[in-house]
């Protein structure tokens, strides 16, 4: 029965959040929210549950596919329902599926109109986000990735501010044009190999010129998802009109998507691009920790910041990808995670603050730790942690990919390390505005501090982000034999498992 199970593990990752949005759509009302609220949540901790085995049953000394599963699809096509995962998707999935947990319970009282079309965006998401990290047939992943945008669609167009319809149709605009060079890139390997399988295009020997071509292609998907500099101008926008859930999935999953498929697609399929167009993806990532942060600091709405300072921080996993050792990869990685942490803390504290005074302002704040002292020690825990505290998750994979940066220039390191200065800046620049200080006006006053239900959120996220901080080797353990062997395919160009040509 355990074995059954565990050849199934990853449909039922994908497909058990699915159907349990699908269950929150037939079965919930606003007539009913308490009810409803219930069965999202059930349905999130089941699909929660359901990706454990990934990471308790996973074979941490090799570094290909496992878990693999998979049947014809569309044979005509030669394209296949293939899953399989490596150390490098178990976490980010481990990511998905608690992330979309908390986000349920986070909902659970601020969400008062369409909860269940709400809750069941957020479950349905999560398992479209699994199937991008799951798939192994490059048209199933496509599918995942584009289906992917419609409930975020939603979530920001619906549940959003203000000018929710400009942020979306800016959102989902950007995404798409990508996509679709994404997808003229698949066709053209698809006919070189006669397989849409992605081992089949590791396999398949290139030159520079083509290499170049299908990079770039998949860099214009990759780089707006992240999102790079200048590619990034969607993020903000879509921050500060999204409601609170849909703030921390785009921060803690959806940017994690594109950093995955360079590793997945863009630099294993074409090796040699890669190394040639380093230089460039290690400028662009300098911009984006420097310039970005510099951006952040002048910002005055709490979102907005937060929003750059992701950005920020994600120039730290490309420039971790493209100096190529163990170290910066690793780094990479770990800062991938901890991004996702830390971000979703960062955007909840935001949220809290929001329910109570409905302005995310920072000059309408002052003097918060007065009132709700509680939350005023959690936030500034995350703010600490955002700007790579030691001790916390945030400081981990800053450190490796700096180290891995001096291995390979010491510039980069040093352009690289001035993000401990200005992150520092402009988050302690936040937190001294929000909330030390005499009490601003009336309204902080009036506040009341976390009740259970937000403890309860910022409590697991904390401790989360200290139980990585100070021992990371969790993700490093897992990570490790596949990024050693992903390293070696970047030399090599070995195909890692077997193709799917026998199903």
């Amino acid at each position: 029965m355990l074995n059954n199970l565990l050849s199934h593990i990853l449909s039922l990752s994908i497909w058990v959040p699915i159907l349990a949005g699908v269950a929150v759509l037939a079965l919930g009302s606003d007539k009913t929210p308490n009810a409803t609220r219930w069965i999202a949540l059930v349905g999130g901790l089941a699909a929660f549950a359901a990706t454990i085995p990934l990471y308790t049953h996973f074979n941490f000394a090799y570094g290909g596919f496992q878990f693999q599963e998979g049947i014809r699809w569309i044979p005509a096509f030669n394209i296949n329902y293939h899953l399989g995962v490596d150390g490098i998707a178990v976490p980010l999935i481990l990511l998905t599926s608690f992330t979309t947990v908390i986000v349920v319970i986070a909902a659970w009282e601020v969400i008062t109109l369409r909860i269940a079309q709400y809750m069941a965006a957020f479950l349905i998401m999560s398992g479209l986000m699994i199937g991008v990290f799951s798939a192994l047939d490059s048209i199933l992943y496509y599918v995942f990735w584009e289906a992917m945008l419609i409930p975020m669609f939603l979530v920001i167009g619906i549940w959003g501010g203000p000018n929710r319809v400009y942020a979306t149709i800016k959102f989902f605009l950007y995404t798409l044009l990508g996509s679709l060079l994404m997808l003229v890139a698949f066709i053209y390997l698809y006919y070189q190999t006669g397989s849409f399988e992605v081992v089949d295009f590791y396999a398949l020997p290139l030159g520079l010129k083509p290499q170049i071509l299908i990079f770039m292609a998949f860099f214009m998907a990759f780089a707006v998802k992240i999102p790079m500099w200048p590619v990034h101008t969607w993020l903000p926008d879509a921050h500060v009109e999204a409601p609170t859930g849909g703030s921390v999935v785009l921060a803690a999953i959806a940017l994690k998507l594109g950093g995955y498929s360079f590793l997945r697609f863009a630099m294993p399929i074409s090796p040699d691009a890669a190394h040639y167009l380093a230089p460039m993806m290690i400028t662009l990532s300098l911009i984006a920790v420097v310039y970005i942060a510099l951006v952040a600091l002048v910002q005055q709405d709490m979102k907005k910041l937060i929003a750059y300072s992701s950005i920020s921080h994600m120039g730290f996993v490309t420039l971790g990808f493209f100096i190529f050792n163990s170290l910066g990869l690793e780094g990479a990685i770990v800062q991938m995670i901890s991004h996702g942490f830390i971000s979703a803390a960062m955007f909840l504290s935001v949220g809290v603050l929001y329910d109570r005074m409905h302005s995310r302002e920072i000059a309408d704040y002052g003097g918060v730790a007065n009132t709700m002292p509680t939350f005023a020690a959690f936030a500034v825990l995350f703010a600490m942690a955002n700007s790579g505290l030691p001790g916390t998750s945030g400081f981990v994979g800053e450190f490796m990919v700096i180290l891995g940066a001096l291995q390979a220039n010491f510039w980069f390191a040093f352009l690289a390390s001035t993000t401990l200065i200005f992150g520092a800046a402009y988050t302690l620049w936040m937190v001294k505005r929000v909330f030390y200080g005499a009490i601003a006006n009336h309204h902080v006053a009036e506040l009341k501090d976390i009740n259970k239900r937000e403890f309860l959120i910022l409590g697991v996220l904390a401790i989360m982000v200290l139980g990585f901080g100070l021992y990371p080797a969790p993700i490093i353990e897992i990570t490790h034999a596949t990024v050693l062997q992903f390293i070696s395919q970047m030399h090599n160009k070995i195909p890692s498992v077997v193709s799917a040509a026998t199903y």
